[in-house]
C-alpha cells in the first residue's frame, strides 16, 4: 500500500494505491495553498479509500524541482508521516513523474524568473530560458507541465497538449509507479532558492 504526493507545483496531488491500482487521488490548485492542504488531502483520501494509516507500507513524495516553500512543506510532511507510522519514505523527481505517460517526451515546469525546469531525451534536468529549451527539443517532441503552458509561444514547434490536459499535472499516481527506482526524499532545487540569492547579493553589496 503506497501513499504518494507532490507539492512542487501550483497543483498539489496525492494518491493512495495498492499493487499498481489507484484507490483514490486528489489534486488541489493554488500556489502554496495546495501544499499547505496536503495533510487534509491525505486524511480525506485515506478515509474515502477505506485505508487506515497503519495499512501503509511506503510513502513516496515529489522532490521537485518546483517552489521552495511547496517542496519544504511536502517533504517535511512525508518525513513526519513516515516517522510517525514507522514506514519508509522515498522521493521521486516531479519531472520524472510528469514523463511517466508514454506520449510525453519532455517535462517542463514553470520556474518563475523567466525560466523553466525541464528534462527529457538528451536534456539533463536543469533550469533554462524557454527559448533556449526550444533549441534543445527533439523534432515534434511532446512537452508537458505548467511551464509548457505558460511558454507555449516560446516553445513553438513542440507538441503541447491543451492547457486543461491532465498531462500537465504531476499526478501522484505516477510517483507511485516509479517507487521501485525512487531515491531519498531530498529536494531537487536545480538552482539556489530566492532567499539564498538575496542574501548573496546583499553580502556582495
Amino acid at each position: 500500500m503506497i501513499l504518494s504526493f507532490d507539492t512542487a507545483t501550483d497543483v498539489a496531488t496525492a494518491c493512495v494505491s495498492s499493487d499498481g491500482k489507484v484507490l483514490g487521488e486528489t489534486a488541489s490548485a493554488g500556489r502554496s495553498v495546495g501544499a499547505q492542504r496536503v495533510l487534509d488531502d491525505v486524511h480525506g483520501l485515506l478515509d474515502r479509500a477505506g485505508v487506515a494509516p497503519g495499512d501503509l507500507d511506503l510513502i513516496v513524495a515529489g522532490t521537485g524541482p518546483g517552489t521552495f516553500t511547496g517542496l519544504r512543506i511536502g517533504l517535511a510532511t512525508a518525513r513526519a508521516l513516515g516517522f510517525a507510522l514507522g514506514v519508509p519514505v522515498r522521493g521521486v523527481s516531479t519531472l520524472d513523474a510528469l514523463r511517466v505517460p508514454d506520449e510525453v517526451d519532455v517535462a517542463c515546469i514553470d520556474a518563475r524568473r523567466g525560466e523553466v525546469f525541464c528534462a527529457g531525451p538528451g536534456i539533463d534536468a536543469q533550469a533554462i530560458d524557454p527559448a533556449a529549451l526550444a533549441g534543445l527539443l527533439p523534432a515534434a517532441a511532446t512537452v508537458v507541465g505548467d511551464g509548457a503552458v505558460r511558454y507555449r509561444e516560446e516553445l513553438a514547434g513542440a507538441r503541447i497538449p491543451p492547457d486543461d490536459s491532465p498531462l500537465h499535472v504531476p499526478h501522484a499516481r505516477h510517483h507511485a509507479a516509479l517507487h521501485a527506482t525512487a531515491g531519498p526524499p531530498e529536494p531537487r532545487y536545480l538552482r539556489a532558492p530566492d532567499a539564498d540569492r538575496s542574501l548573496a547579493m546583499k553580502a556582495a553589496g
